[in-house]
């Protein structure tokens, strides 16, 4: 089953030769981490860990979605937090984009994010399908 890099016009592409927002292989898809960093991958939209998880968020369901699928299609995801106490605010954001069962989900709280403004990094699995 060969892989598919997927991209979306509105989620910025990392340099080359560094690694792939967002693969699908079969009816998999994987995202990679994706944070509230802009095009410029030099600024971070949102001060809050939800205002950065709801942006986020927002990247992953337009990668669904170039993928063939959508956020209801996303059955797992691993959360690093900057800090474990913000964990509440991304929750509300999850709250706020996942309906009926929830994706199985892993998070952590990280020494250190790629770059000081974010507050959280979130990775994704979807099988395309799976919403039914």
């Amino acid at each position: 089953m060969p892989k598919t890099r997927i991209r979306h016009p509105e989620v910025a592409e990392p340099p080359p030769e560094t690694w792939s927002n967002c693969l699908k292989a079969g009816n998999l898809v994987f995202v990679a981490g994706m944070t509230a960093r802009g095009g410029d991958f030099d600024s971070v939209a949102g001060d809050s860990a939800y205002e950065q998880a709801r942006t986020i968020f927002a990247k992953i369901e337009k990668l669904m979605r170039a993928a063939g699928g959508s956020l209801d299609d996303v059955v797992k995801l691993v959360i690093y937090v900057a800090d474990i106490a913000e964990r509440d605010q991304v929750w509300r954001a999850r709250r706020e984009v996942f309906r009926g069962d929830f994706p199985v989900s892993t998070l952590v709280q990280a020494a250190a994010l790629a770059h000081p403004a974010m507050k959280v990094e979130i990775e994704a699995v979807g099988v395309l399908g799976a919403a039914g």
